[in-house]
C-alpha cells in the first residue's frame, strides 16, 4: 500500500472519490506552514464562546422583562434561549462539514486532537454554546505553533477557566478572599498538571498542586464572561511549584503565571506524557517506545514546536511501517464512512438541525462519543476496547446500514470500491465476503463493518 494512501486513513479521516493521494510534505504543508489559510472555518462558522456569553445576556434582560408581563420579551426570551440550544447541533454539523470538504485533514484531526487533550464541557447551555468556539479560538489556531502558546491561550480561555471553577478560586490572604471569606479552588492547577501537562503519577506532590494553586489566582472573568486578571484576587507572595519560585512580594502579576507555564511546556515529564498521547492516538494504543522517544527529542530540540512535532510524527518509520492497530471512534468512523460514500460538506452545511440531530448528533451518542461532551476533563479513551463494545458497535453497523441505503445507490461495484476506500488494506476474508454478498448494499454494509475499514 503506498504510503500517500496511508497518510489519509491513519492521519486523516479516510479515503473517498474527493480525497487525491498526498505526498507526505503535501499532506503536513497546512499544519507546518504559517499562514495557510483555514477554509473549512471561513466556510463553516461556529458561535463563538462571546458571542454564546453575549446571546445568554440578552436571553436573561428578555427573561426579566416577561416577567413583569411584556409577552414580545417572553417570545424574545423563548427564541434565544432555542438559538442557545442549537448551537452545540449547529457547530457539530460545521465540525463534519469541514472534515468532508478539508483540503487539510491532519489540520481536523489534530485540532480534535488537541481539543480532546486540552477538554472542556459546558457547566450549562450558553456554556456548552460557546464551547466549539473555544476550539477555535484557543486550539485551532495553535495546532502549528509553540505547545507553550496553546497552553497560554487555553489557560486564558473563559471556557477552560469557568469549566474547572477557576474563576472563583481566590487567595485565602488576597483582598478579596479576605473581605469575603472565600477560599482557593485546586480544580485547576490539579488538571492542569495531571492532565495537560506531565500526566498522572508524575514527580509533583499535593503541595505542588496547592501553591499552583495559589500562584494561578487571579485568572478570572469579568461581567462579560471574558477573560480577566485581578490581582485583588490572586495570594500575595511566591509561590514554589516543582522546585522553581514564581513572583513576590509585589503585586501579582500574569507574567509570573505565564512564566510557570513556559516552564511546564519545557518540563520532561510533559514532553514524556504528550508525546506518548500523540503516537497513543494517531499509530498504536501501545505507544511504540521508541516513536516517542524521537517525538521527545523534536520537542526537545524545537522548544515545543507542534509543526516540527507533527513533521516527525507522519515521517516517522513506524508510522509507515507498523500495521493498523487503532479502532477509529465515533466521530472518525462516522467521518470515514460519509467521506467513502462522497458526502460533500456543502450537503452537511445545508441539513436542518433535525437532520443533524437524526444524522450525526442521535448516532455519536448511540456510539458512546456525544459531541464534546465527555464524562470529564480527562477527555475520551483510547483504547479499541472502550468503543467495539455490544452497543457502540451495533449502532455503528445500524447507522451506516442506514447511510448506505441514503447515499451508497450510486456505487455500481463494491469490490471496486472496496479497493478504492482501503488501497490494499482489505484482507482476502473481506475481499471474499464482499464478492459473494447477495446485494451491493450488503457489500458495502460488509465494508464499513468490518475490522479492516474500523482500523486506521
Amino acid at each position: 500500500m503506498e504510503y500517500t494512501d496511508t497518510l489519509h486513513i491513519r492521519f486523516g479521516y479516510g479515503l473517498g472519490p474527493h480525497v487525491a493521494g498526498t505526498e507526505s510534505g503535501a499532506f503536513l504543508s497546512p499544519v507546518t506552514d504559517a499562514g495557510v489559510e483555514d477554509a473549512g472555518v471561513r466556510a463553516y462558522p461556529v458561535l463563538s464562546f462571546r458571542g454564546a456569553m453575549a446571546l445568554e445576556f440578552r436571553r436573561q434582560a428578555a427573561h426579566g422583562a416577561a416577567r413583569t408581563g411584556d409577552q414580545a420579551a417572553q417570545a424574545r426570551a423563548a427564541a434565544l434561549r432555542a438559538e442557545i440550544r442549537a448551537a452545540p447541533t449547529r457547530a457539530m454539523g460545521a465540525a463534519f462539514a469541514r472534515i468532508l470538504n478539508a483540503d487539510a485533514p491532519l489540520r481536523e484531526r489534530l485540532t480534535w486532537f488537541w481539543a480532546d487533550h486540552f477538554t472542556v464541557v459546558g457547566r450549562n447551555e450558553a456554556q456548552r454554546a460557546g464551547t466549539a468556539g473555544y476550539v477555535d479560538e484557543a486550539i485551532r489556531p495553535h495546532i502549528g505553533g509553540r505547545f507553550a502558546n496553546m497552553l497560554k491561550a487555553v489557560c486564558r480561555h473563559p471556557a477552560m477557566l469557568a469549566y474547572l471553577d477557576q474563576h472563583v478560586s481566590f487567595g485565602p490572604d488576597s483582598s478579596l478572599g479576605k473581605r469575603g471569606k472565600r477560599g482557593l479552588n485546586e480544580n485547576f492547577a490539579r488538571e492542569l498538571i495531571e492532565l495537560h501537562t506531565l500526566g498522572v503519577g508524575g514527580s509533583y506532590t499535593q503541595r505542588d498542586v496547592r501553591e499552583a494553586a495559589e500562584l494561578l489566582t487571579g485568572l478570572t472573568l469579568n461581567k462579560a464572561r471574558a477573560f480577566a486578571f485581578n490581582p485583588a484576587m490572586a495570594q500575595p507572595g511566591a509561590e514554589s511549584v516543582l522546585g522553581v519560585s514564581y513572583g513576590s512580594d509585589a503585586v501579582a502579576s500574569l507574567s509570573d503565571i505565564e512564566a510557570f507555564l513556559e516552564d511546564l511546556a519545557r518540563h520532561p515529564q510533559t514532553l514524556r506524557h504528550v508525546t506518548t498521547k500523540l503516537a497513543a492516538h494517531f499509530v498504536d494504543d501501545d505507544a511504540p517506545s521508541a516513536l516517542v522517544a524521537d517525538l521527545e527529542a523534536t520537542w526537545r530540540d524545537t522548544d515545543g514546536d507542534l509543526a516540527a512535532v507533527t513533521t516527525a510524527l507522519v515521517t516517522h518509520p513506524l508510522s509507515r511501517s507498523l500495521p493498523p492497530r487503532k479502532i477509529k471512534p465515533p466521530m472518525i468512523f462516522m467521518a470515514s464512512v460519509l467521506l467513502a460514500l462522497g458526502l460533500r460538506g456543502g450537503a452537511v452545511g445545508a441539513w436542518t438541525r433535525s437532520d443533524l440531530v437524526r444524522f450525526l448528533e442521535s448516532p455519536l451518542k448511540a456510539m458512546g462519543q456525544p459531541f464534546l461532551w465527555p464524562t470529564g476533563p480527562d477527555g475520551w479513551p483510547e483504547d479499541g476496547a472502550s468503543w467495539i463494545t455490544p452497543q457502540g458497535l451495533s449502532a455503528r453497523i445500524n447507522w451506516s446500514g442506514w447511510m448506505v441505503r441514503l447515499w451508497g445507490q450510486q456505487i455500481e461495484d463494491p469490490r471496486r470500491f472496496l479497493e478504492a476506500t482501503l488501497h490494499g488494506r482489505a484482507g482476502a476474508d473481506l475481499r471474499s465476503a464482499v464478492s459473494a454478498a447477495e446485494t451491493r448494499p450488503d457489500a458495502l454494509m460488509l465494508i464499513f463493518a468490518s475490522p479492516d475499514f474500523n482500523r486506521n
